[in-house]
């Protein structure tokens, strides 16, 4: 329990020291003009990181955990089940609450070869982006787009197989168009979509 607090409180810790650094290098400085905000660019690495450390330590320090200690496992049914959801579902169900907070900041996993076809590309930027990210893992794809009067900036991750737990469900999983998954490779994509001001 200690180790999962110590965990959260560093990543946290972490996001909001990269922001007040952005600030504080913003309002510390007289000779040089202050910025109109943080990049979206910047913004978005945060983001990423923060989502990533996340699940990586769900994923590690509580599903691979509880499973080999034989506690609980993971399983895609976990509502009903009541199991742990699986890493991707712990993801998905973070962005839907993160969307209903209705400040304009979504996330969502997409792939070529999803499991369930909601998670599928839906836009000429995410096919684009994913045959991006494929072939360059190491940079997101970006750009921008508007939906409903509002800009947003958009930037699609890599997502990559992190552990033999997320190539195993992939591979063995009767719904997967792919079953040839290796271990850091990429999977699909993290898309984030940032509201941008007025």
């Amino acid at each position: 329990m200690h180790r999962k607090n110590f965990w959260w409180g560093l990543a946290v810790g972490a996001f909001v020291t990269c922001l007040l650094g952005q600030l504080g290098l913003s309002s510390g400085s007289k000779a040089i003009d202050p910025p109109n905000g943080i990049p979206p660019e910047m913004v978005a690495e945060y983001l990423h990181a923060v989502i990533q450390a996340d699940r990586a330590v769900y994923t590690t320090e509580v599903v691979e955990r509880m499973q080999l200690r034989g506690v609980v496992s993971a399983a895609e049914n976990w509502r009903e089940s009541g199991r742990l959801p699986l890493p991707a579902q712990f993801l998905i169900e973070a962005g839907r609450l993160v969307a209903e907070q209705r400040n304009g900041l979504r996330f969502r996993l997409i792939s070529n070869w999803a499991i369930n076809k909601r998670n599928s590309p839906t836009t000429e930027f995410e096919k684009a982006g994913l045959a991006e990210v494929q072939a360059h893992s190491d940079r997101p794809y970006t750009g921008f787009t508007t939906e409903g009067g509002t800009r947003y900036f958009q930037a699609l991750y890599a997502d990559k197989a992190v552990s033999q737990s997320c190539i195993g469900c992939h591979n063995a999983h009767p719904d997967s168009p792919k079953n040839d998954f290796k271990l850091q490779g990429v999977i699909g994509g993290l898309l984030l979509l940032i509201p941008l001001a007025p």
